[in-house]
């Protein structure tokens, strides 16, 4: 680990005014994100019961009020949402019933990610999976060709959430020997979960329950994914070995400013506002666009807008030698350049 420069420190210090919560603001925003959830989701219950399958297209609101859920979820496991820390935790632990989350374990290995943001000597938890083009290159046939079906769009935003969120979740992976609060976060979230989803069954019943609820979380876990991969997976992001990493520069220049349009920008609380965020994580995700207002130099840095981030997808290896992430392709070409075999290319 390097020492950050002067300016990015000073930064870090300056962020710091922004860092104190609002109950009052974080109660209002729970009330304006969790109550119309609650709304859309019994109106495509009332309108499925009386055979309006139209009813289903609220899904997709819903899907990114959940979203929103999530992102509360996260302020709060940061301890940044509400200015007590009981307050923080039991609203996350509440709304990771819902997002399907235990929020204490989640809670570590996101705590983990911020620490080791853009180290490759530190992946692994919290994070998506990165390889360098050296260490794709050196890899067996079969483990290329997983790690190309991991990054595949199909896997990373479709079946990939859907499994992690509904699946994975349930068991403590990454911490099962972390003692035991990881299993009691994890068992507890599971336990009443059930509870829910059986008392949810009983209500509306069992069809309705899994038609209305299963695309509401698939969708919103892939929206979820989806945002977290584009906030580090971009070309001019920032990664290095431990004896040259920096905790603020990492922060800073290894997390987009993914500028989406207003009405996106409320649904994902200001999550875009990553940069900031990575550098000040208990700044609350309602004072992030006071930032970038007071600080308008801060706008630019990793900037990419809604378009440029579908470009996005094809950033697959980090390039040690170009320090950018490359695709697979130009990985190839990089290959064929240098006299070697490219049995790889497609």
């Amino acid at each position: 680990m390097v020492q950050s420069s002067p300016e990015t420190r000073a930064l870090a210090h300056l962020l710091a005014r922004y860092r104190e919560p609002n109950s009052g603001r974080g109660l209002f925003e729970l009330v304006i994100t969790a109550v119309p959830f609650l709304v859309i989701w019994t109106l495509i219950w009332t309108a499925l019961d009386h055979g309006c399958w139209i009813g289903l297209l609220l899904v997709v609101p819903a899907a990114g009020f959940l979203v929103r859920l999530f992102m509360i979820q996260h302020d709060c496991g940061h301890g940044s949402f509400f200015s007590g820390r009981l307050a923080n935790d039991w609203v996350g632990r509440a709304i990771g019933v819902v997002t399907l989350t235990p929020y204490d374990h989640w809670r570590r290995s996101h705590a983990r990610h911020h620490a080791s943001s853009g180290n490759l000597d530190q992946r692994g938890v919290g994070d998506i999976d990165t390889l360098t083009v050296r260490e794709f290159l050196s890899r067996p046939r079969w483990r290329q060709i997983a790690y190309r079906a991991y990054r595949h769009p199909i896997v990373m935003f479709g079946v990939g959430p859907t499994f992690l969120f509904i699946f994975q979740q349930r068991l403590p992976i990454g911490m099962m020997g972390s003692g035991w609060m990881p299993w009691l976060s994890t068992m507890g979230t599971n336990i009443v979960i059930a509870i829910l989803v059986a008392a949810m069954i009983r209500l509306v019943g069992f069809g309705p329950f899994i038609l209305i609820h299963l695309p509401i979380t698939a969708l919103a876990a892939s929206i979820g994914v989806w945002l977290f991969f584009v906030q580090h997976q971009f070309e001019h992001t920032s990664w290095s070995h431990d004896e040259h990493w920096s905790f603020h520069e990492a922060a800073l220049h290894g997390s987009s400013h993914y500028h989406l349009p207003g009405v996106l920008r409320w649904f994902t609380a200001n999550i875009g506002v990553h940069h900031i965020h990575h550098l000040s994580s208990r700044i609350p995700c309602y004072r992030l666009p006071d930032v970038l207002r007071d600080h308008p130099q801060l706008i630019a840095i990793g900037r990419i807008t809604l378009l440029q981030s579908l470009r996005c997808v094809r950033m697959a290896l980090w390039d040690e030698k170009r320090q950018r992430l490359i695709s697979f392709e130009e990985a190839a070409v990089r290959r064929d350049c240098s006299g070697r075999d490219a049995t790889f290319s497609t």
